[in-house]
């Protein structure tokens, strides 16, 4: 009898653990369904892809090519837009240095392209990243009589829009060349502006000849990922008093230092 006792008391016992370990393991899973911890540091989680990294540039080095403006005719100081692009980019803290200035008064595309052929030239492309070109300009003007001072005899729509077509294809010549001379060089050609927008009877045909001009510019570089057009129109359109110098034709200090400070932002 004494021993059926037992028994039943142990059966009663163990009936009881079990229905306490059954009642906290149901409390557990209801409390990790409510409030779900999660895994240490995240590990259960797949890892985001890394975007991949832009392209470090330890050191601008910096050739300019081209015409006048390249130069910096008409810039007391000397600096014109080139040693100023350098000057902002290093106050960005970057480092930038100025590999040379080949920049030739009175330098057309035919030019540019005959000086691409020399082997210094050559030289100096291979050693640059950023390549500043401006020319242009003495095709379009110079060719139609112009040389600084306006002449309402010689400047038409006809004689400017005349240069046009060949002096564009020698433009794509010259980008073309310079990027298989260097692909890895970044180019930044300076577009054109209408340096007579101010004498009612060159406006138009100025504007218009400078119009097509950027536009074919516009046109060959977007077939190339290292090409920029930095646009100096509408820097200079109704600012003429203010950004040109005494020639009348080249920018002046503060002219240049407005296309420095937009080539900074391009290249930034």
């Amino acid at each position: 009898m004494n021993d059926s006792r037992w028994t039943w008391r142990s059966v009663s016992l163990i009936s009881i653990a079990a229905t306490v370990i059954l009642i906290a393991g149901f409390v557990y899973a209801v409390n990790d369904i409510l409030h779900p911890k999660g895994e240490a540091l995240l590990t259960s989680l797949p890892q985001e892809t890394a975007a991949p990294a832009a392209e470090v540039v330890d050191e601008y080095r910096i050739l300019a090519l081209g015409d006048s403006l390249a130069k910096g005719t008409g810039d007391n100081s000397g600096n014109g837009f080139v040693r100023r692009t350098v000057e902002g980019l290093s106050a960005d803290g970057l480092k930038a240095a100025l590999l040379g200035n080949m920049g030739i008064n009175g330098q057309t595309t035919a030019g540019l392209l005959s000086s691409l052929k020399e082997e210094g030239v050559q030289y100096a492309v291979r050693q640059a990243n950023i390549i500043l070109l401006s020319i242009g300009g003495n095709d379009l003007f110079q060719d139609s009589g112009i040389t600084g001072t306006p002449d309402d005899e010689e400047l038409t729509p006809q004689s400017l829009l005349a240069a046009l077509p060949e002096a564009s294809k020698r433009l794509g010549d010259i980008l073309q060349y310079i990027t298989e001379l260097n692909p890895q060089a970044q180019i930044y050609y300076v577009g054109l502006y209408n340096p007579f927008g101010d004498v009612p009877d060159l406006l138009v045909p100025g504007n218009q000849a400078v119009t097509l001009w950027n536009n074919a510019a516009m046109d060959i570089m977007n077939t190339h990922s290292n090409m920029t057009l930095v646009p100096t129109f509408d820097l200079f359109n109704r600012h003429l008093d203010k950004y040109l110098s005494g020639d009348h034709f080249h920018p002046n200090e503060e002219g240049y230092q407005r296309m420095g400070e937009r080539i900074v932002q391009a290249v930034r």
